[in-house]
């Protein structure tokens, strides 16, 4: 084992004086009286405290902290929250409940399986999830804060005391081997609550982030099904325009016919083909939108844009079946960005609370015991043994209104917080009040548009079988084709529409999401479904313990 260069024990394990370098056995003992007059203090004290002296001493030195802590000062009251009866929900009528897959509503296989796809490996619902898990992994975190905390150091170290130093030579200018190692415990009492605001803080924060997530789900599969139903739109206008296509290329071929059997003049001749590029133009600019629309779908899904190429749907293979909804006031529980911005309120209400016990004392305690030796040999020996324990007090008396501050700023953060969950309670109350008109709307233009691309194509029909008699002229026709072709386009969007309104109303109701944050909706549960053990396993996150 390595020894001290000179062969006397350390002044700081001896006792030796710092001035001398003699022990203190070898010094004449002073009165108590004498050393009490000195820096120094040197009295018997009992190795211990009795358990009735120390929790006395613990119990006064909290009234004497009390009566000094730092004071909060007035604070504003929050701010007022948005019920769904103050937006004319009525709280007797339960909203129209919606499948949580509501697409397959539309009958329609390619849709179900798009937005299968998309809920499955898109990158927005992936950074959703990693939010999630951050959430999580914080409330983790602030659960571990209320325990105990236990620790072990352990250090070798080979010292020279300087001869200049604290300790005169001998023993300056010697070397020594300090070895310790020490466990140690710390435990914060948490009397005010500050870890217990901080972990509902957390959790709160943890719901909102699922519900975000849901949020992100069903944004997802809305936005595929709407721009599903785009592609449907101008796959249907395209075939509108081959078809007037069709037509006027017949049409042209009837005039040309009647221009060599001197029937008809080249003006009548020069109207039929002019109309026919005009055509062709619509029908390029509609290619183009279409493949826009397969690029669109296929980024939503995450696939290749080669993927979706040969995607042709039309509206007549879609069905929907648009029923007037109720609106009640628990629409406001069935919205998970409500749910959202409800958990970020709650979550600031903790963080102010927790701020408030900011200005109380803080009451720690630790213990700690070990080993420490100044001789490697005697390391392990039981005289090396060392141990300490007590509580620790911190109390703010005077901060430079930095308190106050930070309790200013924390209120209003839940200000801020509470006025957009109102403006979310506001947008969803509109959202769904807006699509259900629309709906019931669209459903009554409908019928009226087909009425009259009825007679439209009656008027078509009719002034043509008079141009082929010879009864007519060809602008008499060309007219009568504007005007029913422009129906059957207004008819297409409106077809559009409907479908469109639909699933923006679907998203209005809800969605077929669920409160309950441990179970999630449809749409987040395709896409959390490669990490579906991950996430079963830290759903206790999300309540409190």
């Amino acid at each position: 084992m390595p020894r001290a260069i000179r062969q006397q024990e350390c002044p700081r394990r001896a006792g030796a004086t710092p001035q001398t370098g003699e022990t203190q056995q070898n010094q004449p003992r002073k009165s108590r009286k004498g050393l009490q007059r000195g820096l120094g203090l040197d009295i018997d004290m009992p190795r211990m405290l009795s358990a009735s002296t120390f929790a006395l001493a613990v119990a006064s030195a909290a009234v004497l902290v009390l009566a000094g802590c730092a004071s909060p000062g007035h604070q504003a009251e929050p701010a007022a929250q948005r019920s769904a009866q103050a937006m004319g929900l009525p709280a007797s009528q339960q909203t129209t409940p919606v499948e949580a897959q509501w697409w397959h509503q539309f009958g329609d296989a390619q849709l179900d399986a798009l937005v299968a796809k998309a809920l499955e490996g898109s990158p927005s619902l992936g950074a959703a999830q990693a939010r999630l898990t951050r959430a999580q992994a914080v409330v983790e975190a602030a659960r571990g804060a209320e325990l105990p905390a236990v620790g072990f150091d352990a250090s070798v170290k080979r010292e020279l005391l300087s001869r200049n130093g604290l300790f005169p030579p001998p023993y300056g200018g010697s070397i020594f081997n300090q070895s310790n190692a020490t466990f140690g415990l710390s435990w914060d009492a948490d009397v005010f609550g500050r870890e217990k605001h901080d972990l509902e803080a957390a959790l709160g924060g943890a719901r909102a982030a699922r519900a975000d997530a849901d949020v992100a789900a069903q944004q997802l599969a809305t936005q595929v099904v709407r721009t599903y139903f785009s592609l449907a739109r101008l796959e249907s206008q395209r075939a509108v325009a081959q078809r007037t296509y069709d037509q006027r290329k017949q049409m042209l071929s009837l005039i040309q016919q009647r221009v060599s059997a001197g029937l008809d003049t080249v003006v009548e001749q020069k109207q039929g083909e002019g109309a026919l590029p005009d055509t062709l133009a619509q029908i390029e600019s509609l290619d183009e939108q279409i493949d826009l629309a397969r690029h669109a779908l296929a980024a939503l899904t995450a696939q290749a844009m080669d993927a979706t190429a040969k995607l042709a749907p039309t509206l007549e293979q879609l069905h929907v079946s648009p029923q007037p909804p109720v609106l009640g006031a628990d629409l406001i529980a069935r919205r998970p960005d409500v749910a959202a911005a409800l958990a970020r309120v709650e979550a600031s209400k903790e963080q102010v609370a927790s701020q408030k016990t900011r200005f109380y004392p803080d009451i720690n305690f630790s213990a700690g015991f070990g080993l420490d030796s100044i001789s490697l040999g005697k390391f392990l020996e039981l005289p090396s043994k060392t141990w300490s324990f007590g509580p620790a007090l911190h109390l703010p008396i005077f901060e430079g209104g930095q308190l106050r501050a930070q309790l200013k700023g924390k209120g209003a953060e839940r200000d801020a917080a509470i006025q957009a969950y109102n403006q979310q309670v506001i947008d969803a109350v509109r959202e769904a009040a807006d699509a259900a008109t629309s709906a019931a709307s669209i459903g009554r233009q409908l019928a009226l548009q087909r009425q009259a691309l009825e007679a439209s194509s009656a008027s078509y029909d009719f002034s043509q079988k008079r141009y082929g008699q010879g009864l007519g002229n060809a602008l008499i026709v060309l007219n009568a084709e504007t005007q029913m072709l422009a129906e059957r386009r207004l008819e297409v969007d409106l077809e559009y529409r409907a479908l469109d309104v639909q699933a923006q109303l679907m998203k209005a109701l809800g969605g077929g999401w669920t409160a309950d944050l441990n179970t999630p909706s449809a749409p987040a549960a395709a896409a959390s479904a490669p990490a579906a053990s991950t996430a079963n396993a830290k759903n206790d996150n999300l309540t409190p313990a």
